[in-house]
């Protein structure tokens, strides 16, 4: 079956979409973009990935596109097209496609913002399998750009990560930089100890994430404290559990760290109980 997707106010078959090739992403890596999980045909946490997008817009000075209000809307038809019961929604929005190639920003009265959706459907997304044995990472140095907290398109170096952790007999890679974790590479990345969750607080060297909020929201209620600061690989191999949080993988057990096991090698209850409430109440609150 062929996907439905959104360019520019149109659902068109996939294979007839088109972006120009002068498209300040292709070129420039001029974007940003939001990935919405679905679960049970409803989407989750959509304000929060609303509001984080024209966070993203307004720090680079990129207009919103007219469809901006419309969004969730689009998410719902897309979802209602491709029958998606559990899987993602992409998101992405451009500066546009001017003319011809430059580095100047182009005038937004003339080059219109580029806007593109589409589906992935993934059965079973909440049951991951992997979440019962949980995922091993290494570490690698930081070297992005400073501003992390924007979400843009500029993946190179994550994905360059995933395939160093993949080489190394790993599913990910911790990002490290002057001696402390940033984040995950796609994720961000937490240890506990005792009833105390750690994690790196909130500034332009990591991503804001929104499942992160929600999942620290979630774990005060239960009780747990949470630090949020700088904290070194040797502190969370150290840890009696770690794992990480992202829209697609919800909370994820982290079990070895640079060959060596967290606690005793396998998923720990607080991590696998976050999870489970995680998934609970944002079921709830999906629309």
């Amino acid at each position: 079956m062929t996907r439905t997707v959104y360019v520019n106010g149109e659902y068109l078959p996939e294979n007839e979409a088109k972006v120009s090739i002068f498209d300040r992403a292709f070129l420039m890596a001029d974007g940003v973009y939001e990935v919405t999980s679905v679960l049970d045909g409803k989407l989750i946490d959509f304000d929060g990935h609303s509001k984080r997008l024209e966070r993203s817009l307004n720090e680079l000075d990129m207009p919103k596109p007219e469809a901006f209000d419309e969004l969730l809307d689009i998410h719902r038809e897309l979802v209602k097209i491709n029958e998606i019961q559990d899987g993602m929604v992409y998101l992405q929005v451009t500066r546009g496609a001017p003319d011809d190639r430059d580095f100047v920003f182009p005038d937004p009265e003339t080059c219109k913002p580029t806007v593109v959706l589409f589906t992935q459907n993934k059965p079973g997304l909440a049951d991951s399998p992997v979440a019962k044995t949980g995922i091993k990472v290494i570490s690698i140095e930081d070297v992005r750009w400073g501003r992390r907290d924007i979400k843009t398109v500029q993946l190179l170096y994550p994905s360059m990560g995933k395939m160093m952790a993949k080489k190394a007999g790993a599913d990910d890679a911790w990002l490290v930089e002057d001696g402390f974790v940033t984040e995950g590479t796609s994720n961000n990345a937490y240890y506990i100890k005792g009833n105390k969750i750690v994690t790196r607080a909130l500034s332009k060297d990591i991503l804001h994430g929104i499942t992160r909020a929600a999942v620290l929201r979630f774990a005060r209620e239960a009780q747990m404290e949470v630090e949020e600061r700088n904290f070194t690989i040797e502190e969370a191999q150290d840890a009696d559990e770690a794992f990480i949080t992202s829209a697609s993988t919800f909370v994820m057990p982290v079990v070895e760290i640079d060959g060596k096991p967290v606690g005793d090698g396998t998923p720990g209850t607080r991590a696998a109980r976050l999870r489970e409430i995680y998934l609970d109440e944002s079921r709830k609150a999906a629309i």
